[in-house]
């Protein structure tokens, strides 16, 4: 006899995976039926992606048993995980810039599947029957991030898939791009795929996601079913605690200009990079401007400039002011001398040393904080001065001497950003400061953020969570292909509005209250 129901798309049991020091998961049970979209969330460090790599065949687990469609399997490797029909798009895409979308997915699919020509046909029919157009001929380095996207989500589709796992797939798209996105998630859900979403957007999880498991450390803390949650519910489920969680901060206008950006333009030698026009732009004493825009559209650029790793000369000098006077020309150093602290993008590599000790990579950038005595390291004020930052900002590590690569990201993040803000700046720069970072630790760098604020720093915060810049912004405004949309105050504006300008439907900009 057949049993009315059919087995469960996919199910794990007892899932354990140790390494050196740390029980990433502790006996998990998951468990996904066919045409369901089911989230999995957690904190940063939940082990998530310990999770996500198992199914996937990238780890091998230590105990505990995968059934699929019913039939106990081992998921060796990626390749029996395609063969068996599992496919996952990773939050960092892995594509070739300099490739045609054809030849990627040739790729990707293999020689047997024919030569990019022969694909092209498959991959228009296959993106048209899923609301993702994408024309094969096109070189990836001329798409926006969403139809690269749609390029990875396609190569799946093509592989006859069952089960599409998605690692935070809208933390890089506009609002309309999101949308898109899960009107296709619902298309393929209709047609039987299952879909493990990964998300730290909760009003997403809300209203895509039949079910959801929540993990909090290595461990399932429930299951639920998200759209009968309140995002503070599903947050308690993640963090075990809601604090500041759900907080509201009062939007305020700030006082004097102490970054100006008058006419900034900038030429990039790069053909893959964004040139930036005529920007202006006025961040004042004691208030946040937010800065949306969809990865690719001139950040890293407008970045640089204002750091100090690129420099303005000759004319353009003064197209950089702070309080006034121009730093165009300005080294980095030179630059937090008169005030400047600087959250870069990328944790690992640019904001901290991962070989260096925590101790090390607070002096890198703080040793103006009496650090340094004629030339020579003051060894105890630095372990001091690293030790209130963990204390101060909840950083989780050993001590002050553990490497900065040992830390999970989120932890790295709070440790980068409290370096930075205890060093009491005018003028705060910082991208996406809560990038991939849980809702626990997002909510004490929000606090972090305001109360510096408060203290009368100019903050710019330069990030692809709309959510977030609505809710610490007091002006906001979106970078698309370089050029920079009017600011305006949050309460003047909507989220659909920003969206708009990040997909560049702005008149030509210029600075506005």
């Amino acid at each position: 006899m057949h049993s009315p129901h059919p087995p469960p798309r996919l199910e794990l049991r007892g899932i354990t995976k140790r390494y050196p020091g740390c029980l990433a998961n502790d006996r998990v049970d998951l468990c996904i039926a066919p045409g369901e979209i089911h989230a999995l969330l957690g904190e940063n460090g939940a082990g998530k992606s310990t999770l996500m790599k198992i199914i996937y065949g990238v780890t091998q687990p230590d105990a505990g048993e995968i059934r699929w469609q019913g039939e106990p399997v081992e998921i060796r490797d990626p390749a029996r995980a395609r063969e068996l029909g599992i496919g996952m798009v990773f939050q960092h895409f892995s594509l070739f810039e300099t490739l045609t979308v054809a030849e990627n997915i040739a790729l990707a699919l293999g020689a047997s599947a024919g030569t990019p020509k022969q694909l092209e046909p498959r991959i228009r029919e296959v993106s048209r029957r899923y609301g993702m157009a994408l024309e094969p001929e096109r070189l990836v380095h001329g798409l926006s991030i969403g139809e690269r996207q749609r390029v990875e989500i396609v190569r799946c589709l093509m592989q006859d898939i069952r089960l599409l796992i998605l690692d935070e797939p809208t933390s890089v798209l506009t609002p309309q791009e999101a949308d898109e996105l899960f009107v296709t998630l619902r298309h393929l859900a209709a047609e039987g795929c299952s879909i493990l979403f990964i998300s730290h957007k909760l009003g997403e999880v809300r209203a895509l996601c039949q079910g959801a498991t929540v993990l909090r450390g290595g461990r399932v803390a429930g299951h639920c079913v998200p759209a009968q949650c309140s995002d503070l519910e599903l947050a308690r489920l993640m963090v075990g605690d809601a604090e500041g969680l759900s907080a509201q901060y009062p939007k305020v206008s700030g006082g004097a200009p102490f970054l100006t950006l008058s006419g900034l333009s900038w030429r990039n030698p790069d053909p893959f990079g964004v040139s930036l026009a005529d920007l202006q732009l006025e961040v004042r004493s004691g208030e946040i401007v937010g800065i949306a825009g969809v990865a690719g559209n001139g950040q890293d650029e407008l970045l640089a400039l204002l750091s100090g790793e690129r420099r303005l000369t000759g004319e353009d000098a003064g197209n950089i002011r702070f309080a006034g006077s121009a730093v165009g020309p300005l080294r980095p150093d030179a630059r937090r001398a008169r005030g400047l602290a600087f959250v870069p993008a990328e944790r690992l590599g640019h904001g901290a040393v991962p070989e260096l000790s925590l101790a090390d990579n607070a002096l890198l950038t703080a040793s103006r904080q009496g650090l340094l005595s004629r030339g020579l390291i003051r060894r105890g004020r630095v372990l001091a001065f690293a030790d209130e930052i963990i204390r101060r900002f909840a950083v989780k590590t050993p001590d002050a001497q553990a490497p900065a690569r040992s830390l999970s990201g989120g932890n790295l993040q709070k440790f980068i950003l409290g370096r930075e803000i205890l060093q009491a700046p005018k003028l705060l720069v910082a991208a996406h400061p809560t990038w991939g970072v849980d809702v626990g630790a997002a909510a004490a760098i929000h606090r972090a953020l305001i109360a510096l604020r408060d203290a009368g720093a100019a903050i710019l915060v330069i990030s692809e969570d709309l959510d977030e810049l609505f809710q610490i912004s007091d002006r906001i405004g979106a970078l698309c292909g370089g050029r920079l949309s009017p600011l305006k105050s949050c309460a003047a504006t909507t989220p659909v509005e920003v969206g708009r300008w990040m997909a560049g439907q702005f008149d030509h900009p210029q600075a506005a209250a």
